[in-house]
Order: structure tokens, then C-alpha cells, then sequence
């Protein structure tokens, strides 16, 4: 027999439309899952796309949908399924099922682009540390610039 590649994980990078800050995006997806959950649907995040991913084993193959928020990459959230939905139109829509958890990575400067887009695992920006996953920048216990400085230079091939 021959032998099955195995998957490999690739992302989704998307605009976070209407959310300033990782915060905002966290009471807007607590907010709709309330809503869900009063009518008695389950309290899921789910972000409705028009077009469900092609390369969807490689994206329920550990794949995260990374928010950009004000230019810059700011945290992932994990897609735990995709679901088929129909609008009132009766068109298929795809739902990414996000799982609870808002991972902040380190901010990468990423322009803004219609839609979503696939984001190879190399090229994912990486987690913070748990100490930082708070989000709380404290000058005095970093020693480097600020986080959107150190993108920026990092983008520029600076640092």
C-alpha cells in the first residue's frame, strides 16, 4: 500500500474587523455566545466565511485563524471544526469553530487584505511566553523596545 502523507498544519490569518484591542475581541465573541446560548444554540464561537477552506485537513490539523488587529498580528485562536451553515439566502457559508482561547503571539506588522488567507506554520508568528499571555507591557521588566516598535523593526529586518 502506499504510504499516506501525513497532513500538515497550515493557518488562517483574517482582519478583526470592528475590535481595536485583543480585549474588545474577547467581549465581542463573550457577547455573541450569550446571544447564542439565549436561544438555546450552543454558546461556540464561530466566524461565518463565505468560502470553507480547501485545505481544510491541514487546517483542522492543529491550524489556528491568527487576528490582525490594528496592523499587527496579535493572537490566534484554535479551529476546532468547520461547519457547513446556510444564510437566509440558503447559500453555503462555512463557519470556523474557534475554540475559547485567545493565545497572544508576538505582534507581526501585517497589512490589511480582503477575506482570509492561508499561513504556512513557518511563517506563524509565535506565542508569548506565559508570563506575557496576560498582556500587560511592563517597561521596566523588558529590556528592548516596545512590543509594536520591535515588530516594526523585526518587519524592517532592523532587530
Amino acid at each position: 500500500a502506499p504510504a499516506r502523507l501525513a497532513a500538515m498544519t497550515v493557518h488562517i490569518v483574517k482582519l478583526c474587523v470592528g475590535a481595536d484591542s485583543i480585549e474588545q475581541l474577547a467581549t465581542f465573541q463573550a457577547n455573541r455566545r450569550a446571544r447564542a446560548e439565549a436561544r438555546g444554540e450552543p454558546g461556540e464561537n464561530i466566524h461565518r466565511t463565505r468560502n470553507r477552506p480547501r485545505r481544510d485537513t491541514e487546517v483542522l490539523d492543529g491550524g489556528s485563524i491568527y487576528w490582525i488587529i490594528k496592523g499587527f498580528i496579535r493572537v490566534r485562536q484554535p479551529i476546532v471544526r468547520l461547519d457547513e451553515l446556510h444564510d437566509d439566502e440558503e447559500a453555503k457559508r462555512c463557519g470556523l469553530v474557534l475554540g475559547p482561547e485567545l493565545v497572544r503571539t508576538e505582534l507581526h506588522a501585517r497589512r490589511p487584505h480582503q477575506g482570509w488567507r492561508y499561513l504556512e506554520s513557518k511563517d506563524a508568528a509565535p506565542d508569548l511566553p506565559e508570563h506575557l499571555q496576560a498582556g500587560h507591557w511592563d517597561p521596566a521588566a523588558h529590556d528592548g523596545p516596545p512590543p509594536e516598535m520591535a515588530a516594526e523593526l523585526r518587519a524592517l529586518g532592523l532587530l
